[in-house]
């Protein structure tokens, strides 16, 4: 799995400068094969799967329990072999029959790039949505970006001061905060908060691959990323958009409404592939600030 730093495009670039099946059963009458073969599971023993799942410890893979068809969805990347498979369906126990395991191209990882958009020692990532709490201005961007971020600039030579990381987190959730500290940088606005929903059109700004669209495909997805920084990520919203290193932080929105800020996934924009986003609302949610 990859995380994807990178840059906004459009307005963020101006920013910085289910349910069970009921099955009729006649008296007597015993299930055929192929019918037990479909039969839903219960959400308690989707849970389970995925704890089993969670605990492990494959990487390169990301799941999210599919209410419709009852099965937990695991989509494995390149690097997840046929014996790690095998580890999952293990772990499922007598329930690995709720697995439905798929495959995607490419490497789930960071997507960590040096280059342009906001800088910070090595690294590049991309700013999401300006926030504004009382009368100082912030941005949104990822938290693997803050973890390994202290202090950002707008170039690469860092000699334009942005200002510091002010909190971030990474695992478990993929925010950070960033503080303007530099009061000749604007900072207009333009959006408001929004929820995703599958099957929306959306449209996603890096630095290192610009302005692309796509869709949403599933909601409070779990995913292990592999590489630096790797970790469990949860909560994520999965979408066909393609992204590239340098991409992660930068902003996925639907019209004016922000939606979710880049966190990770496969491909590129040349093949296509699966990139993953934290909710935007969250982390406003997280650090009490507004979208605008």
């Amino acid at each position: 799995m990859r995380l994807i730093p990178n840059r906004p495009h459009g307005r963020a670039a101006r920013v910085l400068a289910g349910t069970l099946g009921v099955v009729a059963i006649a008296l007597f009458a015993v299930p055929t094969s192929a019918a037990a073969a479909t039969q839903p599971y219960g959400a308690s023993t989707l849970a389970a799967v995925s704890n089993a799942v969670d605990r492990s410890g494959v990487a390169g893979i990301a799941w999210y329990t599919d209410t419709a068809t009852g099965r937990l969805v695991v989509e494995a990347d390149n690097t997840v072999s046929s014996a790690a498979i095998a580890t999952l369906r293990h772990a499922a126990g007598v329930n690995a029959g709720a697995l439905r395991i798929q495959r995607t191209n490419g490497v789930f990882t960071p997507l960590l790039s040096a280059g342009a958009a906001i800088y910070g020692g090595q690294y590049r990532c991309s700013l999401g949505f300006n926030v504004i709490k009382g009368s100082t201005y912030y941005f949104l961007t990822a938290g693997h970006c803050g973890k390994l971020v202290s202090t950002w600039y707008t170039n690469s030579s860092h000699t334009t001061l942005i200002g510091p990381t002010v909190s971030f987190t990474f695992p478990g959730s993929d925010y950070a905060l960033v503080q303007y500290t530099n009061t000749s940088l604007s900072h207009p606005g333009g959006y408001t908060v929004g929820d995703a929903f599958v099957g929306e059109s959306v449209k996603r700004t890096g630095s290192t691959s610009g302005t692309h669209s796509g869709t949403v495909t599933a909601l409070n997805v779990t995913v292990r990323y592999s590489g630096n920084p790797g970790g469990t990520v949860r909560g994520l919203i999965q979408t066909t958009v393609c992204a590239e290193p340098g991409d992660s932080g930068g902003p996925m929105y639907d019209g004016t409404k922000a939606l979710g800020l880049t966190s990770g996934g496969s491909g590129d924009c040349t093949s296509g592939g699966t990139t993953f986003f934290q909710p935007a609302r969250a982390a406003a949610n997280a650090y009490g600030v507004t979208i605008f």
